[in-house]
């Protein structure tokens, strides 16, 4: 026994005694590790399929290895215990992140944790019991420590524990060191093997979650690496090469284009509407229309049914972005946290040019995802959140919609013409808890209590605001002299709560799970214009900036505004991406919205009119191909932007 390090044979026999019959920790955590990882797979794949389960085990056997190897035998089980609730707490979280977002996360997730606190209503309304069960065994050992404690306490023998950790004996650290290093070689060879793959979901899946981060940390340096080769004028002319090469107008743009300075000069007021997807507009529930202040709005604007979302980490902020930039989210992190530092070339930038002031305005705090970082990168020339408002008690946020109008035109109207306002609406936020002083629609028995039925109270209440602000404009005399834009950020109802079926059985219109879903409105009041027309060309959040620019006689060619977007009024035909809720590698055209397999052969598409499945997908190779290119150009724009 000479070669034992601590050289103190009597205390290593007694302990070789008392764990005679015990389960090494070593062990046990393995088990434990791995089925908590399939509870994970259960979550975000809906489903175990074992044979992915030999990743994690990898990726389970490098951390819990190392930990043998590093920790001294007598803390062995406050390290296994320490490291065990920081993996519950990683693996929990995350399933409740699927719930809410739809999205595998990964480390960048971190970023945006602080604005947990400020969304706690929408949070824990996302928890399910069962994501609980990641802490079932954390529980049991607590009460098992806790009875062993009070036996202990009351003078009796204590019963034999069954778990113990073992002598490190240099067998047993080689046995360990060698393990360490094929575990390690192993989770290398599933991440090569997975980092081909577009679609994050089934990448994560192949992978395993925590060989997933690894992957995610590479690739973000491989995509930083990239970044920094060539300047912004050589992207630039990359993406005007690669969009002349798509045929988005049947035939050459010749002379002025349609609509083209129709509200020239005109103040521009977006309202950014919470949660808002298209199909309440022009609904009826009971008789009772659903929107009826947008209704008559689209009689007399123009009205695009076909416009879908495509934020990405970022959600609503990121949605303000793409309103104000024509730039992809990039997906990996919030664009206000991740490109705050930057000079973006925006709505507001461009609008100054032309003598207008920029003014945004929301009833949160500026910080909630680093909205203060965002509107100094776009160049806002003042904000106006919470401080701003008399908190009416609307919801967790505070103020309704209702005070963020009243601020709103007080300001915009005290400000010198023309203005710029942004106004993003909350009303309607998750989880839809509309005061019942403020319901303003009465809803079906059957739909009561339901989160269908709340949402379409929110979104009621949304549109009776709306008529506020256009009162209010309207008798402070600026109504005629301001295009009103309004569209929605993202979907409302949450998808594991509404079955499709019954949507569409509820409300007598076909629900899609996807197409219905991202399926958002976008209004465009022109004053003057007194016959509204539906324009049925398909479009992304993109796109809007442009439309307006158009509107208001602004080329982006002559102000060299590099935008991904394009004006809806002057195409024929558009393809975007979208990779947020769904995987890199979908895109939606005039006719279908394409989800990617493994790659393009695998995947799936629908049509976006008739809801029905496309089974023909080869007309649609050289969009999926030409929209990744896009995607790709536009983050590797977005981070060749210089600081400010």
């Amino acid at each position: 026994m000479s070669y034992l390090p601590l050289g103190n044979r009597r205390e290593l026999l007694a302990l070789n005694r008392s764990n005679k019959g015990r389960i090494p920790l070593f062990y046990i955590a393995i088990v434990v590790f791995v089925l908590k990882m399939a509870l994970l797979r259960h979550f975000l794949f809906s489903g175990i399929e074992w044979s992915r389960v030999a990743a994690d085990l990898s990726a389970v056997l490098v951390i819990l290895s190392l930990v043998e190897l590093i920790t001294p035998a007598r803390l062995k089980k406050y390290a296994y215990g320490g490291v065990n609730l920081i993996y519950s707490l990683i693996l929990f979280s995350s399933a409740v992140y699927f719930e809410h977002f739809g999205s595998v996360p990964t480390y960048t997730a971190l970023y945006e944790l602080h604005q947990v606190t400020k969304i706690k209503s929408s949070v824990e309304s996302t928890i399910q019991y069962s994501h609980y069960l990641f802490f079932a065994d954390i529980a049991v050992a607590l009460i098992i420590a806790i009875v062993a404690g009070i036996v202990r306490l009351s003078g009796r023998r204590a019963a034999r524990r069954s778990a113990s950790v073992v002598p490190t004996a240099p067998m047993y650290r080689v046995v360990l060191t060698v393990l360490f290093i094929v575990s390690i070689a192993l989770s290398a060879r599933f991440i090569q093997l997975g980092m081909p793959i577009q679609n994050e979901l089934v990448e994560a899946e192949q992978e395993g979650f925590l060989n997933y981060q690894v992957s995610a940390v590479i690739k973000a340096e491989r995509d930083d690496s990239i970044a920094s080769e060539g300047n912004t004028n050589d992207i630039v002319k990359e993406v005007n090469d690669l969009q002349a090469s798509y045929p988005y107008k049947d035939k050459p743009q010749n002379g002025t284009p349609a609509y083209f300075g129709t509200a020239k000069g005109k103040n521009v007021i977006i309202i950014q509407m919470e949660a808002f997807q298209n199909f309440p507009i022009h609904l009826k529930l009971g008789g009772q229309e659903v929107t009826p202040v947008l209704n008559k709005l689209a009689g007399e604007s123009l009205y695009f049914p076909h416009i879908f979302q495509q934020i990405g980490q970022g959600n609503t902020s990121d949605a303000e972005f793409m309103s104000n930039t024509s730039i992809y989210p990039t997906a990996k992190i919030a664009m206000s946290t991740g490109y705050g530092d930057r000079a973006i070339p925006s709505l507001p930038r461009l609008l100054q040019k032309f003598g207008y002031n920029a003014n945004t305005f929301h009833v949160n705090d500026v910080t909630f995802w680093d909205r203060n970082k965002l509107y100094a990168a776009l160049n806002f020339d003042h904000y106006y959140d919470k401080p701003n408002y008399k908190n009416d008690h609307f919801n967790s946020f505070g103020a309704s919609d209702e005070e963020l109008y009243r601020v709103a035109t007080e300001k915009l109207t005290a400000d010198k013409q023309p203005f710029y306002g942004q106004l993003i609406t909350v009303s309607s936020h998750f989880p839809f808890d509309v005061p019942e002083h403020r319901v303003k629609m009465k809803l079906p028995d059957e739909l009561k209590g339901t989160q269908l039925g709340n949402y379409l109270l929110a979104v009621n209440y949304t549109d009776y605001a709306i008529g506020t602000l256009i009162d209010r404009l309207k008798a402070d005399g600026l109504w005629d002299d301001t295009v009103l834009v309004l569209y929605g950020d993202h979907f409302g109802l949450q998808p594991n709560d509404n079955d499709p079926e019954q949507v569409s059985k509820s409300l007598g219109v076909k629900y899609d799970p996807k197409v219905s879903r991202f399926n958002i409105p976008l209004i465009i009041h022109v004053p003057g214009e007194k016959a509204g027309k539906v324009v049925e060309q398909v479009g992304g959040q993109l796109d809007i900036m442009p439309t307006v620019a158009n509107l208001l006689g602004i080329s982006l060619t002559q102000e060299k505004f590099t935008a991904f977007g394009h004006d809806l009024l002057n195409i024929d035909h558009n393809v975007f991406g979208m990779r947020y809720y769904l995987p890199t590698g979908s895109f939606f055209n005039n006719d279908i919205l394409f989800v990617p397999g493994q790659g393009f052969d695998d995947g799936t598409a629908i049509n976006i009119k008739t809801l029905e499945p496309v089974t023909d997908l080869s007309p649609y190779r050289k969009d999926y191909d030409y929209v990744m290119k896009l995607m790709t150009l536009s983050d590797r724009y977005v981070k060749s932007l210089p600081k400010r």
